[in-house]
């Protein structure tokens, strides 16, 4: 919760007078829900984002530095594919320049 706290207070602080902006906090938060494990240890996925996700059977979790993403394992595995060819460029792009203090795009 307090990465999510954290990504909000960046979030709140972008201008809502530029339409772009709007556009991306809407549909960054469309459908967040606060969603608990139960007793036995399980997690409901609220059937909005099951369909939203296109989840079928299988699923993945992936762990993405400070999230967990939670994908259908036929579209992660695609997604994965689809994004190897170009990794190299992708790498360069993000981690390859100099635009911040930590280096990082």
């Amino acid at each position: 919760m307090s990465e999510w706290e954290a990504l909000m207070q960046r979030i709140n602080k972008l201008n809502r007078f530029k339409k772009k902006n709007n556009d991306f906090i809407r549909r960054f938060t469309a459908g967040v829900k606060v969603i608990e494990i139960d007793a036995t240890g399980r997690l409901l996925i609220p059937k909005d984002l099951v369909l939203f996700a296109d989840i079928s059977k299988e699923i993945v979790l992936s762990a993405a530095v400070n999230i967990i993403e939670i994908w259908d394992k036929e579209k992660y595995e695609q997604a994965i594919d689809d994004a190897t060819v170009d990794f190299a460029d992708l790498a360069e792009d993000v981690m390859g320049q100099d635009d911040d203090e930590d280096g990082i795009s």
